[in-house]
């Protein structure tokens, strides 16, 4: 895999919109077509699934769904095309990648009901007022 991605350059700049539309569907399809060997180099099984990955990298692309300029999307492609090398030469930790896709923009979220039950009422405030 990583193999492919060395020998691909960046592409001239798209003439069209509907150009600068396939060259993002084919960004999208190299990223799924990388995620086994992401999640072998990463160890990432026990943490996420495949698909859960697919859907974080889909949702990466339709973040900037509504750019319609194909020079920004030609930026943005190089951007991404360059976080899918760094992903795939392993230029990032386990943690990085855990962080960015896996738990995402809501946060950590953690279960904190039965942790709870057996809290003083003080650390119930504390928790509460520090950590809400």
């Amino acid at each position: 895999m990583s193999q492919i991605l060395k020998s691909l350059k960046v592409p001239p700049n798209s003439a069209s919109l509907e150009e600068a539309r396939t060259r993002t569907f084919e960004f999208f399809r190299m990223c799924c077509r990388s995620i086994p060997h992401v999640m072998e180099i990463y160890n990432l099984h026990d943490v996420v699934s495949p698909s859960q990955l697919r859907y974080a990298a889909a949702a990466e692309v339709r973040k900037n769904a509504n750019v319609t300029n194909p020079k920004v999307i030609d930026m943005l492609l190089f951007k991404g095309m360059e976080e899918l090398m760094n992903i795939v030469n392993q230029s990032k930790q386990r943690h990085h990648i855990v962080g960015q896709y896996v738990v995402g923009n809501q946060g950590l979220v953690q279960d904190v009901s039965g942790k709870d039950r057996d809290a003083s009422n003080f650390l119930k405030k504390f928790y509460s007022s520090n950590y809400s």
